[in-house]
């Protein structure tokens, strides 16, 4: 079956959300030097295409490292929309779930990745996040939040992690992908509030 990545590469100074930490990539050995080639990584957890875990901004919600390997494996649906600058993706946006773990949208947003517009992205309302949240599922977007971003209370997170929904952020490349897919959301291995994951779609 294809498999496609829908993640952002990590490189030196890629846009990351205000206030996060910026990202580096340095070498810290060189085959000139030492005879052998190490780089140095500096990142936030939520750096490009990322996981959040419900401890991100729930006081008592878990951490990547209570999920088993399994949990990064989704059956998902995909839902093509153009909510367009600034937009919202609404309850009546959200397919029936039927049997599937998520639903990811694709709104084309990632097109405007390391832009200004970018931060002029869609986002969900909270009774969009609230119906995936109701249902079990996960949710992911190619956007760099799910809430938009003069958003100080953060409604979408908090009704998606509140129930312990997982967020994908920051995808790319959805652009014809089938309705239905196998998501593989695999995050870096750490005990955290969230992690830079490769997110690849079968199909």
């Amino acid at each position: 079956m294809p498999l496609r990545d829908c993640s952002h590469p990590i490189t030196n100074d890629m846009p990351v959300y205000p206030g996060d930490p910026d990202v580096a990539v340095e070498p810290a050995a060189t085959m000139e030097s030492d005879g052998f080639r190490v780089h140095r990584l500096a990142l936030g957890t939520h750096t490009g295409t990322h996981l959040d875990a419900p401890s991100h901004l729930e006081p008592d919600g878990a951490t990547l490292g209570e999920y088993e390997v399994e949990d990064f494996r989704w059956d998902a649906r995909v839902v093509h929309c153009d909510p367009g600058a600034g937009g919202r993706i609404r309850a009546s946006d959200v397919p029936d779930f039927g049997d599937v773990d998520a639903v990811v949208f694709g709104t084309g947003w990632s097109e405007h990745w390391d832009t200004e517009r970018y931060r002029e992205h869609p986002a969900l309302t909270p009774d969009a996040a609230a119906r995936c949240a109701d249902a079990d599922i996960h949710v992911g977007v190619d956007c760099p939040s799910v809430d938009p971003a003069e958003s100080e209370a953060f409604p979408a997170h908090h009704e998606l992690l509140g129930a312990g929904s997982l967020i994908l952020e920051n995808l790319t490349n959805l652009a014809g992908l089938p309705e239905r897919v196998t998501l593989h959301a695999h995050p870096l291995p750490v005990d955290a509030d969230g992690a830079p994951a490769r997110v690849v779609a079968e199909y």
